[in-house]
């Protein structure tokens, strides 16, 4: 299994997606995404065609439209996203579950190879079944807070303070402090 440049960013749109979401963003621009993350925007629109035929995430179309999740993010699985955009995780197609196709080895059922390549394939799905976007963004979230890095998407301009969820409003008052503590100990030093 090979991750694409095309899983790739379809993975970090669905992260991006679940921290604004977290943090009181629900929706999204794909213009926003582009930028933050620094991909092709065109190229990051067809991901999310593909991603919402699949029912992943919702589009709504205007000028205050974008993307959101269409589904509970402890309901995304890593594996199921990376077969949709990649195809199977087998890293040969002898051991896949969906698509399995003989290999060339005239001894299939004796073949060390495979063997070998079935364990890959079992340690590989395992894994990428377990974790869900909820997962990976609270890993994410997490390692934002224990950095005392303000995570993406705060900084927008706030149209309605009723819109900032309680998640939202701690790193607002987090990022206030951080700057009022360094504000003092600049004040200090120059003293």
């Amino acid at each position: 299994m090979k991750l694409s440049k095309r899983g790739e960013y379809a993975l970090r749109a669905l992260i991006d997606l679940g921290i604004a979401y977290e943090l009181g963003w629900p929706m999204l621009q794909v213009s926003e995404l582009a930028a933050k993350e620094r991909l092709p925007t065109k190229f990051l629109e067809q991901i999310f065609m593909q991603l919402k035929a699949a029912g992943y995430v919702k589009a709504r179309r205007g000028k205050f439209g974008g993307y959101s999740l269409a589904r509970p993010a402890n309901r995304i699985k890593f594996g199921a996203v990376i077969r949709l955009i990649d195809g199977p995780l087998a890293p040969i197609p002898c051991v896949s579950q969906t698509a399995y196709a003989r290999c060339s080895c005239p001894d299939e059922v004796h073949c060390g190879l495979r063997m070998l390549m079935l364990d890959v394939r079992n340690a590989i799905t395992t894994l990428l079944d377990r974790y869900t976007l909820a997962d990976i963004v609270e890993i994410t979230l997490r390692k934002y807070r224990r950095d005392k890095v303000t995570p993406p998407f705060l900084d927008r301009a706030l149209p309605f303070a009723p819109l900032i969820s309680t998640r939202a409003s701690r790193w607002v008052v987090a990022r206030e402090q951080l700057r009022q503590s360094r504000n003092f100990q600049e004040t200090q030093e120059k003293n």
